[in-house]
């Protein structure tokens, strides 16, 4: 099962990735650029795991 962070991390992702696609309906190509990129990021990295040397 997914832990509460995994269900916010899955909400966050879908919000960057809707308000890009509104900014890329709206003209704002750059801004949308940048939530796509953040979508991108947010959904790839895991940022709660912890790192052996």
């Amino acid at each position: 099962m997914k832990s509460r962070n995994s269900f916010f991390r899955d909400i966050l992702t879908g919000l960057l990735f809707t308000t890009g696609i509104f900014g890329f309906m709206s003209g704002e190509f750059v801004l949308s650029t940048v939530l796509f990129g953040a979508a991108s990021l947010s959904s790839n990295l895991d940022l709660g795991r912890n790192v052996e040397l």
